[in-house]
């Protein structure tokens, strides 16, 4: 996909949490993926290994020092988070925010 959704992953962790996100992307045609200061540095070998067979998606991984920054362009923007959150802001999984994301697409 040439057009559509960028995935931002934020001062992630582990190369290979970054692998497998872009393999995740790759098994639904999705290949722009911004990093924002990854703990271990970047590019990583380790990250490649994970993503298994979706190098393009590594290999056109772009590096932003701030969130505002990686989303600049963008005029909408969903996150999401593995953390709970005190209810500051609405909450929707996934099916639903695929929907939203859809129908703005």
């Amino acid at each position: 996909m040439t057009e559509g959704p960028a995935i931002v992953l934020v001062e992630p962790q582990l190369p290979e949490n970054i692998g497998m996100v872009a393999r995740a992307m790759a098994n639904f045609g999705l290949s722009e993926l911004r990093l924002v200061n990854p703990r271990d540095g970047w590019p990583d070998e380790r990250a490649r290994a994970a993503a298994s067979r979706a190098d393009h998606v590594i290999d056109g991984a772009k590096m932003f020092t701030s969130l505002a920054e990686a989303i600049a362009d963008r005029n909408y923007v969903v996150a999401t988070t593995a953390r709970q959150r005190d209810g500051f802001k609405p909450v929707r999984g996934p099916v639903e925010a695929g929907r939203i994301l859809r129908g703005r697409f």
